[in-house]
């Protein structure tokens, strides 16, 4: 069963790319077909297998031999491991589902996000109402910790955002409130100071090595989507871990 979700997650991979790259520039995700985004050459379907093809191809488009960016592979493979690991987790519970929905929406905008420095209100409402229905099936304990959850979420970033004159985008605020509702109060929290954290070593060590110059803007996304599910998972060690020391 593990192998069977996993090669899904692979296929769901594919299509969070196409979403993360089309629905920033209004294109449908659906509708219009694959092709090479330098030649603009119609890909078959043999071109499309997740990971597989890219391997295959050594990297590159078949027709211009431009180079083809990783990112399309390594988030196939990173869904599927995710999707994977979600279920062994989690078993076959209903927050299991919550699980996917939640990842599904990381993988969306972190393409976004690191291609565009953009997380589209499109993503953030369709998932936002994905979750509302999730979280009336499985509730959270108590129930309110949804509505606080996002109040929490929204409040925080939007005073950060304030104080700190921008630095921190709407989308990322917007994002913080679907995510509070998803994952509760506590788990918010948590998840925005790991996110902080990770981001801030991340852009220390960008800095050292030059990858990343000193005041320049770097997509804070992805490392919403890593804080958020190291705490999502992990929130109840976590904490244990943390209070062990006070």
């Amino acid at each position: 069963m593990a192998f069977i979700i996993f090669i899904y997650g692979l296929l769901f991979g594919s299509f969070f790319n196409v979403a993360g790259l089309r629905i920033p520039l209004k294109q449908s995700v659906i509708f219009l077909e694959s092709a090479c985004p330098h030649c603009e050459k119609r890909l078959s379907a043999i071109e499309m297998i997740p990971v597989i093809s890219f391997l295959v191809l050594g990297g590159k488009c078949r027709y211009c031999k431009v180079q083809i960016s990783p990112v399309y592979p390594a988030m196939e493979l990173l869904t599927a491991c995710l999707f994977t690991y979600a279920f062994i987790h989690l078993g076959w519970t209903n927050e299991l589902i919550i699980a996917w929905t939640l990842i599904s929406l990381f993988m969306i905008i972190t393409v976004s996000d690191i291609t565009y420095m953009l997380i589209p209100d499109k993503v953030l409402l369709a998932f936002s109402v994905i979750f509302l229905l999730e979280r009336i099936i499985e509730p959270l304990h108590p129930w309110w910790s949804s509505l606080a959850g996002a109040a929490t979420g929204f409040g925080l970033l939007l005073f950060i955002a304030i104080v700190s004159k921008g630095a921190m985008g709407g989308g990322d605020i917007k994002l913080f409130a679907v995510l509070g509702f998803a994952i509760g109060t506590k788990v918010v929290l948590l998840s925005f100071f790991l996110a902080t954290l990770i981001g801030a070593i991340a852009g220390g060590i960008g800095m050292m090595v030059g990858s990343v110059k000193k005041g320049e803007a770097i997509p804070f996304g992805p490392f919403i989507a890593i804080g958020t599910l190291f705490a999502y998972f992990y929130h109840e060690e976590i904490l244990l871990w943390y209070f062990g020391f006070l």
